[in-house]
């Protein structure tokens, strides 16, 4: 168990500078040890594998994954109800599972994510060590405020325990409360979503807060949405806050932050001792070249209760192999470009709302607040950006709209009608932000 009272720069300073060589054969170890339990323990793997006619033990090396078939959410979904509670997919016996999280059930069948004892502890070292990456420390007060009611962030505020700073376990209260709970205590560091951090520091000055004298906010850890890797984005709650931002990244389905950025903010440092990843291209399922964009495939190597081996996430990522200059070589995610579901083709371009958000919070006459509205018109679909001035904005709506425009079209390729609304026109997100707005009929099921 790693405990931390200095103020050295790494958690656990082997594994984290380790050789990429020694990364490598860290992870076949663990991947071929972790094949065979899944094999041995899950029905639903065991079936699935000899369908395919794979083996445990064909696994040589890392690349040996790729014989494998792939699972995704509806895989989860339906081996949970043919097997209720858990799915066959889980591994060890229900006695052995202490803890589990569930997803919001978006698509109608929350699913389980069933931890055991040792799942869960090392998670949380790997929180802890993520947590220390970013910069927090004992000294820190520390503010959780993501949701608690089975959400999978929720535990994540053990890890900032288990490295010794003060946890004020927050959850997801009321701005204004949550305001008075980050005055009183002088908290130094919280953990949002990227929408909420805008949210809650709009909501704060309208409340007369000042917020570099009145709260001592100096870090805000943000996830659940893309904003955090999109410069524009984190450049505008860091001046909004006069704090630093840190993008985080998680998974329902396998455990809560599985990357972060240490504080040189270049890209997130992945947990690669406990996932395997691999980017694909979509349509083929093959490699794409590294550093390329594609869909992200996950195999966890330590988690025994539900082991997952080459879940499709559906997120569009791209990483970077190359070593960071804070001295850690575990790969990093250049953050989540965007979601297979929430990619809307215009034209014959692919457009991901995360593309249109860097443009509109590079422009500081806007207030950073967007929406995509598509529209099938004479069988032509139409986009529409929707965003807002800022207060005291004395110009023309149609300059504003034209430059963005103009911007749009240089960065993506794509030509969209823009409507500048006034301030406060669009809805506030309080946890994840809803971008798109698609009034077309049958075009997605």
């Amino acid at each position: 168990m790693t405990t931390a009272s200095d103020d050295r720069p790494y958690w656990d300073a082997k594994l984290e500078t380790q050789s990429r060589a020694d990364w490598d054969a860290l992870k076949l170890s663990l991947l071929q040890k972790h094949v065979a339990h899944a094999y041995a323990g899950s029905p639903a793997y065991r079936a699935a594998f000899d369908a395919a006619d794979v083996a445990p033990d064909q696994i040589e090396t890392l690349d040996d994954i790729r014989r494998f078939p792939f699972i995704d959410k509806r895989t989860l979904r339906d081996r949970q109800l043919a097997v209720p509670p858990f799915g066959d997919l889980v591994a060890v016996p229900e006695r052995d599972i202490v803890y589990i999280s569930a997803s919001s059930g978006s698509t109608g069948v929350p699913t389980a994510s069933p931890f055991t004892q040792a799942d869960f502890d090392g998670w949380i070292d790997y929180e802890a060590r993520q947590f220390w990456s970013s910069g927090m420390r004992p000294s820190d007060r520390y503010v959780h405020s993501l949701n608690f009611s089975l959400f999978i962030g929720g535990p994540c505020v053990l890890g900032a325990q288990k490295l010794g700073a003060l946890t004020i376990h927050a959850g997801t209260l009321p701005s204004e409360r949550l305001l008075q709970i980050i005055r009183q205590f002088q908290a130094t560091v919280i953990w949002t979503t990227p929408s909420y951090a805008w949210y809650l520091g709009e909501t704060a000055i309208k409340e007369g807060y000042d917020l570099r004298k009145d709260l001592s906010v100096r870090r805000i850890f943000v996830a659940g949405e893309p904003g955090g890797s999109i410069p524009e984005t984190r450049d505008r709650i860091e001046q909004l806050w006069g704090a630093s931002v840190y993008d985080y990244y998680g998974l329902s389905d396998i455990f809560g932050s599985c990357a972060g950025m240490c504080e040189h903010k270049d890209g997130l440092h992945w947990a690669e001792d406990h996932i395997l990843v691999e980017v694909i291209d979509p349509d083929s399922g093959e490699p794409v070249k590294p550093g390329d964009r594609g869909e992200m495939v996950l195999t966890t190597l330590q988690k025994t209760a539900r082991p997952m081996i080459r879940f499709r996430t559906g997120d569009i990522v791209s990483f970077n192999p190359e070593p960071c200059r804070c001295g850690r070589t575990a790969i990093r995610l250049n953050g989540v470009h965007g979601r297979l579901d929430d990619m809307l083709i215009i034209k014959g371009v692919n457009l991901f709302p995360s593309d249109v958000e860097a443009v509109a919070r590079q422009d500081h006459e806007l207030t950073g607040e967007y929406r995509l509205v598509v529209d099938r018109i004479n069988h032509l679909d139409r986009l529409t950006v929707e965003v807002e001035h800022i207060h005291g904005y004395n110009g023309e709506p149609e300059h504003l709209a034209d430059r963005f425009g103009r911007r749009l079209k240089a960065v993506t390729g794509v030509s969209a009608a823009v409507s500048v609304l006034k301030p406060d026109s669009l809805p506030r997100a309080t946890h994840k932000a809803k971008r798109v707005e698609d009034r077309r009929s049958g075009v997605w099921s």
